[in-house]
This record gives C-alpha cells, sequence and structure tokens, in this order.
C-alpha cells in the first residue's frame, strides 16, 4: 500500500512545479475572485492563445484550474481556480467595495441568493437584479434558502437598469448575464454558475447555495 504521506508529498510537488512558470502563477492570482475567459487571461499577461494553451493544460492537470463551456454562448470557454488545491498559493488578491450588486438572468434564483448570504454575513450595502426578470423568485431558491436561515420571503425579481452599473462591484453569477452587459470602467467579476432553475431539483438549489457561499467567503476574505 502506498505511504499516504509519500502521495502528499508528491502532489504538493506537483502543484508547485506548476505555479513556478510567473506567468502560471499569474493566471492564478487572475482567477482567484474572478472566473475569466481565455481571451481575458490572455490580454491581461499580453500572451499569445498557444502559449496561453499550453500554461492551462499544465495548471489543469496539477488539478489548479478547470475550463468550463458557457451555459449562454455555448463556443465560449470560462477557465476557473480550484479553490481546495489552489489555498493559501495564490497572492491576496483585494477589493474594496462601497457596495456590490449580484446580476443574473431572470433574478430569480441564483442572484437571490447570492444576496441573501452577503446581507446575512456583511454589512457592506449589496442588492441584486436580473436582465430579463422572472415574475417571481423560483419557489426552490425560496425552500433552499429557508433551509439555512437565510430570508427570500420579500425578495422580487427586479430589472436591471443602467444606474445600478455605475458604481460599485458587479458580480454576475450567470454566463448568460454576463456575455449581454458591456461595463467598460466599472469593477466586474463573474462566476459561472449552472442556473438550478432549469434542473429544478432540490438537489440542484442546494448546490447552488453552497457554491456561493463558498464564493461569497473567498469574496468577503479578500474585501478591505
Amino acid at each position: 500500500m502506498a505511504d499516504p504521506t509519500h502521495r502528499n508529498v508528491q502532489e504538493r510537488a506537483r502543484i508547485y512545479g506548476a505555479l513556478a512558470d510567473p506567468h502560471r502563477l499569474a493566471i492564478c492570482d487572475l482567477l482567484a475572485l474572478s472566473d475569466r475567459a481565455p481571451s481575458e487571461l490572455a490580454a491581461r499577461l499580453d500572451i499569445n492563445s498557444s502559449l496561453l494553451a499550453h500554461h492551462l493544460s499544465v495548471l489543469a492537470t496539477a488539478g489548479l484550474t478547470e475550463t468550463v463551456t458557457s451555459a449562454g454562448d455555448g463556443r465560449r470557454r470560462y477557465v476557473r481556480l480550484r479553490h481546495e488545491t489552489a489555498e493559501g498559493l495564490t497572492a491576496a488578491t483585494t477589493v474594496s467595495p462601497a457596495s456590490v450588486l449580484f446580476v443574473c438572468t431572470q433574478n430569480s434564483a441564483r442572484s437571490q441568493l447570492a444576496l441573501a448570504i452577503w446581507r446575512q454575513r456583511s454589512r457592506v450595502p449589496a442588492a441584486s437584479a436580473g436582465t430579463h426578470p422572472a415574475r417571481h423568485v423560483h419557489p426552490g431558491a425560496r425552500r433552499a434558502a429557508e433551509r439555512h436561515g437565510l430570508d427570500l420571503s420579500h425578495a422580487v425579481p427586479r430589472a436591471l437598469a443602467p444606474k445600478d452599473l455605475r458604481s460599485g462591484l458587479v458580480v454576475t453569477v450567470c454566463d448568460e448575464a454576463n456575455e449581454s452587459l458591456d461595463t467598460p470602467g466599472v469593477e466586474r467579476l463573474h462566476w459561472s454558475i449552472p442556473d438550478p432553475v432549469a434542473v429544478g431539483k432540490a438537489r440542484a438549489f442546494e448546490n447552488t447555495l453552497q457554491e456561493l457561499m463558498e464564493l461569497i467567503s473567498t469574496l468577503q476574505a479578500a474585501s478591505i
């Protein structure tokens, strides 16, 4: 039987080896708070797509990143940091938002849950909105919130207004919303989270809630 300590050393060596290149370390730093399209990473690092593809392959093999297909435009991809692997290995990325706006398409589940979690944990003002709001918050989202002591009893979907994007930190929590917004000069993060409404099962809403809790914990830890 293999020695678990030896396996741990081997795994750590592989991770540290993957991060030994400055570009790969910079990619992980850029992904610390936000999922990003490969084209955005290439532009920020000023490298070509072939070199970026090589670096992403090395990081994925080490278990540090993963690439997901957009739920909006299926031709697009987003690169995500696997926080459980990269914890403690990236630079201390910080943000200092005066307010936070969570945006999804229908404002009926993901952005409402994100707002409820944020309000439970932070005094920084926050709101949520949808690019194409539904008529009601989805019952599955309400039930998931109730299980965790979150209050969505008075939540009502609302349309995103241009003035919402003029200040504060914008966090898109669905690919469709992220790809429909044009916000030059506005601080924005993106979390590529599947739509639980499309599945409709309690487990899907629970998974969404758990993912949002982890991401919000990371964001709040980076807030100064």
